[in-house]
């Protein structure tokens, strides 16, 4: 698959053939539901918690007899049908993270970035990387038809990151941090020239 590479000016400056391993291959909605399903999972917190009748603060002791008070048997305040009692059967801290194997996620991610290319959202850049402050504005006039995008480079760079953050609906991530659900939740995908060859090393 061939695709043409845009400069600065958004103007051709040449051809790229990509790997069609990564960039050509049918996507499965199943596939990529589930490295999604596992990336939503992963990043979980599972801080939910709530006291249970032994994490009540309070005394142990039985404040009503046993038989003769015309009402139920009770040995504790804290008990769960009491104000301020325990929570029967609440969330508790856990970890809601499932293990995916690698050969899936790879094929996931693969399979975003020829759903992608299919559908032509796929956009070839010669560089995305500046070495020196580039202003939000320059963004906007290149990419100004542009609304939900995802901007790829090749490694982590702060004067992009620090032009996109003024714009709703721009991110930037490098090669390394690519995934599913950032490619598919975005309308558009912006990739440069030398992210795609770290990707294709990669995933091969």
């Amino acid at each position: 698959m061939k695709v043409m590479i845009l400069n600065d000016r958004n103007e051709q400056s040449g051809e790229l053939e990509l790997s069609d391993y990564i960039f050509g291959i049918l996507p499965r909605r199943d596939i990529l539901a589930r490295v999604v399903t596992w990336q939503l999972a992963k990043r979980r917190s599972g801080s939910h918690n709530v006291k249970g009748k032994s994490d009540v603060h309070g005394t142990t002791r039985k404040f009503v007899r046993q038989k003769g008070s015309g009402g139920a048997r009770h040995g504790s305040r804290k008990a769960v049908q009491f104000r301020g009692g325990g929570v029967v059967f609440g969330p508790v801290n856990r970890d809601h993270g499932f293990d995916l194997q690698k050969k899936v996620r790879k094929l996931g991610l693969r399979m975003a970035l020829s759903a992608k290319a299919r559908e032509g959202k796929l956009v070839v850049v010669d560089s995305l990387n500046y070495d020196e402050h580039v202003k939000t504005k320059s963004f906007l006039s290149r990419f100004s038809d542009m609304k939900a995008t995802l901007f790829v480079g090749s490694d982590k760079n702060e004067n992009v990151l620090k032009a996109l953050s003024n714009i709703i609906g721009y991110d930037y991530i490098s090669q390394i941090g690519a995934n599913v659900y950032d490619i598919m939740r975005k309308d558009k995908l912006v990739i440069s020239v030398d992210a795609i060859k770290k990707l294709e090393e990669r995933l091969v």
